[in-house]
């Protein structure tokens, strides 16, 4: 999984937060480069969330950091009532995405040099947990929530910004409880496997030598972390590559899907509409 690595002090600012209620068949907004992040945490039902090649189902307790520099959308409709809250902040300090070491990714630094000698550390908050005290996240969003109307009082903007870091807490408290679980390592080293061979037909056998597990550990440890299959897992990131390619060229969608990994441009059009509810020419024209 992704992590978000900042550099501090100084410390992260809060800006904003909201709270938002979904009825079934609503879906989140497409935005691009909105320049702050975006904190989403989901108070009940469920959120589907995208950004870049990236999907995330949010239940209860989770926490979504999206980035400012990328394209994040909804990718699927809400299936029940769902409430969630919003918040954005912004560093003003260099930061940086870490991505699973196995991964082979590079992280790229943000931001601009400290303008002072001060002695820094580094602070890291998962990109999408499930948050061990929910009810503690609730309780700190909605008080910055009621503290909104009052913002433009100084002592409501410093009770939010101390609000802020508890809360910022919480998410590294998360960060740290994901570490050293063999299950969890497991099932991210093969995620990460198959988002850098996404195009190979690469077989859960031919996984499993690869990571010297036995397959059946593999699947069992990425439907707990990922809630599917390694199967489903690479088809479902293969689709999201697809849809960046569909709103960011103007590919045939049988170019498209050779692309991503597929040998038959009309099966790629079968598992596309069944994730998506929607044909690859149709989701292009949403974007065109």
């Amino acid at each position: 999984m992704t992590s978000l690595v900042f550099t501090v002090p100084p410390l992260l600012q809060y800006i904003a937060c909201g709270h938002t209620i979904f009825v079934p068949g609503d879906r989140h907004m497409t935005r691009r480069n909105i320049r702050v992040f975006d904190l989403l945490f989901v108070r009940k039902g469920g959120l589907f969330i995208g950004e870049e090649d990236r999907r995330y189902e949010m239940k209860p307790g989770c926490a979504l950091v999206l980035r400012p520099d990328a394209c994040h959308y909804g990718v699927d409709d809400c299936k029940e009532r769902t409430e969630y809250y919003w918040l954005h902040f912004q560093a003003s300090g260099p930061w940086t995405a870490a991505a699973d070491p196995a991964s082979g990714e590079h992280p790229t630094e943000h931001g601009a040099e400290t303008l002072f000698d001060v002695s820094t550390f580094h602070l890291t908050l998962p990109q999408f947990s499930l948050l061990p005290k929910p009810s503690k996240a609730d309780e700190l969003l909605n008080q910055l929530t009621l503290l909104h109307p009052n913002a433009h009082l100084s002592a409501a903007r410093l009770k939010q910004q101390l609000l802020f870091q508890e809360l910022v807490q919480l998410l590294a408290a998360s960060h740290d409880a994901r570490r050293g679980s063999p299950g969890r390592d497991c099932a991210e080293r093969a995620a990460a496997v198959m988002r850098s061979r996404y195009r190979e037909d690469l077989s859960v056998g031919e996984l499993g030598k690869l990571l010297n597990f036995h397959p059946v550990y593999i699947a069992r440890c990425m439907q707990r972390e990922y809630g599917c299959t390694p199967k489903e897992y690479l088809l479902r990131y293969r689709i999201e590559q697809s849809k960046l390619l569909l709103m960011q060229t103007d590919w045939t969608v049988a170019r498209i899907a050779e692309e991503v990994g597929f040998r038959q441009a009309p099966y790629f059009s079968t598992c596309f509409s069944r994730i998506e509810g929607m044909t690859p020419r149709d989701y292009r024209q949403l974007f065109h």
